[in-house]
């Protein structure tokens, strides 16, 4: 949605990029990270993380419905790759202690390609705090955040905040993140149920929007 609402603003596009950078320790599902994104593992156990998959599903849908609106003639095989880094140092996390050696950061990155010209792109970093990683990734002068980039005639690039926890502390407590999928998916109720019997994208339905707040609203 977000990719396909920006591109509006260029012509002649050439690559749409969606990208999140976030600190993975705020995230309150323990048993997730250990036992499926496999954090805290070798890097050989974390090389087989079903991750890749599960969010491949989710993530090439939308990135289906972004070629087929820009008019992409996208390659059948898209380009998949995995990174890791690992701790030089024990770091704390809500799964206990990530150990020397053991995965610490991860990165996941989908492409599609057009006769091998990467035309899509959506890469998730996902790392246990910023010190201590080898390679030393880190999120940057921007800190945690979202962005989606387009480019074309003019290029445009959108950084999303307010959607993380001020604190990992607070992110056990309430994470804004979840919160957002959440109201989107909700937001959606009424428009989804105004609309034809079948299945329906956003390229079949209006502009979703949020609701004011109780004491505001007419």
């Amino acid at each position: 949605r977000l990719p396909l609402t920006v591109s509006a603003l260029s012509a002649s596009i050439t690559h749409v990029r969606a990208e999140e950078f976030s600190d993975i320790r705020t995230y309150g599902a323990p048993e997730v990270i250990s036992d499926i994104m496999l954090f805290g593992k070798t890097p050989e156990e974390a090389a087989a993380s079903p991750m890749t998959a599960l969010l491949g599903g989710g993530f090439m849908q939308s990135m289906d419905m972004v070629a087929d609106e820009l008019g992409f003639d996208i390659d059948a095989e898209p380009q998949v790759k995995h990174e890791m880094a690992v701790a030089t140092a024990p770091i704390d996390s809500p799964i206990g202690d990530i150990a020397p050696g053991h995965v610490a950061a991860q990165r996941f990155t989908w492409e599609y390609t057009v006769r091998g010209e990467t035309v899509i792109t959506v890469r998730v970093n996902w790392f246990m705090g910023q010190d201590n990683l080898d390679p030393p990734w880190s999120f940057g002068p921007e800190g945690e955040r979202f962005e989606v980039s387009v480019k074309g005639d003019p290029d445009s690039h959108v950084t999303f905040h307010g959607w993380h926890p001020e604190s990992v502390a607070a992110g056990l407590e309430r994470n804004p993140g979840i919160v957002v999928t959440a109201n989107h998916c909700v937001s959606a109720i009424p428009y989804v149920c105004r609309a034809q019997a079948g299945i329906r994208t956003y390229l079949d339905l209006p502009l979703i929007a949020g609701r004011a707040a109780p004491h505001l609203h007419r």
